[in-house]
């Protein structure tokens, strides 16, 4: 395994680039002191952008770089680049939602601005509405059509249903009815992507420890591990009860070994959850609760902390291929959550999540 060279050029700038509107804001780009996206499962990316609230005057002195005429201001729509600044990729684009002036003793006053993606329209109000006769992909395209976002969607046609929305936002709606099916939600742009998680495929990237990737910690714990997983309700229409127990994982996700399914029953033996506190109404749907909450569990058996030099590649849904760390731990993760990060100290930098349904075979 070798690591793919993040610049074409043995010495580059990784300092992140800004746009306001689509356009490049060269002064903005050279006041950012500070910068933090945050992005996991379940979508909606949050930024926070620390500037340089100070400028030099042609008079020789100085003035406040943000007034009531700035451009950066409430509702701008703002787009982060990152990496290579002779080749920068997207990794952020919404609206600032809140601005904040910070001033210390000693020390120049900050600017600092707080964004949104897309979906921020999808948590702002709750409401509550009956989707009738539908699968969980024409609720998603009710829902986009709503935000006006373009859905994308893989899978999910069953099974037809009535859903409910009561007192909750878009959003939660939406990751509440998608975590019964085992899928996830994420942005692009204003494209709202939407797959089981079996399906997502968002690239590899490949880690070696102490170099690009700067440190990591790897854990494999069997305390949410389960050996079924089953759920059960009543058909409305016949009075006949549902029931379903999940055994086999059948979305693992990235990675080989050995499962902690496996290792559960060795060590402690059988061990049962049901999932009690959704209601199903049809042998479909108990079959797909029940497979999707055996399958979460399984995937979060191995879980990775891990940071590498500054790699706009890695996102939410891609696969790290991990080794240095041990036999029993290098191996290919999903990537669930993941935070680019950049200030002068040391420079841009990515914060990362992985999950493995395995141990590796030198275990």
């Amino acid at each position: 395994m070798s690591e793919t060279a993040l610049s074409r050029n043995p010495l580059y700038s990784a300092r992140p680039t800004l746009r306001i509107a689509g356009e490049a804001d060269l002064r903005l780009s050279n006041l950012l002191i500070g910068m933090r996206m945050e992005e996991g499962e379940g979508g909606m990316s949050r930024l926070e952008l620390r500037l340089s609230n100070l400028v030099a005057t042609t008079g020789g002195g100085t003035e406040a770089a943000f007034g009531a005429a700035s451009d950066l201001k409430l509702g701008a729509a703002i787009e982060v680049y990152a990496g290579d600044v002779q080749a920068p990729v997207e990794i952020f684009r919404g609206k600032v939602s809140a601005i904040e002036h910070v001033a210390t003793l000693g020390g120049a006053p900050e600017f600092v601005a707080l964004a949104e993606d897309a979906l921020q329209a999808g948590r702002l109000a709750r409401r509550s509405q009956i989707y009738t006769d539908m699968s969980p992909a024409d609720v998603v395209r009710q829902v986009a059509g709503a935000l006006n976002l373009r859905p994308t969607i893989t899978g999910l046609t069953s099974p037809t249903d009535t859903w409910a929305q009561v007192n909750e936002s878009d959003l939660a709606f939406l990751r509440r009815l998608l975590a019964r099916f085992d899928a996830d939600l994420q942005i692009v742009g204003e494209d709202l992507q939407v797959s089981p998680r079996g399906d997502v495929a968002r690239g590899e990237v490949e880690l070696a420890l102490f170099g690009q990737l700067m440190s990591a910690r790897a854990i494999a714990d069997l305390s949410q591990q389960a050996t079924a997983t089953s759920a059960s309700g009543w058909n409305p229409v016949d009075g006949s009860a549902v029931q379903h127990e999940a055994t086999q994982i059948t979305h693992s996700g990235p990675g080989s070994g050995r499962s902690g399914v496996s290792w559960l029953d060795e060590a402690f033996g059988a061990r049962r959850e049901h999932v009690g506190h959704l209601a199903v109404s049809s042998q479909a749907e108990a079959e797909a609760v029940a497979q999707a909450a055996f399958d979460q569990r399984a995937r979060a058996f191995v879980r990775l902390q891990g940071m590498s030099v500054g790699n706009p590649a890695i996102r939410v849904g891609t696969t790290v291929a991990v080794s240095g760390l041990s036999p029993q731990f290098d191996n290919r993760y999903y990537v669930s959550a993941a935070t680019h990060l950049y200030d002068q100290t040391m420079g841009y930098r990515t914060e990362f999540i992985g999950e493995c349904a395995f141990l590796g075979e030198g275990a």
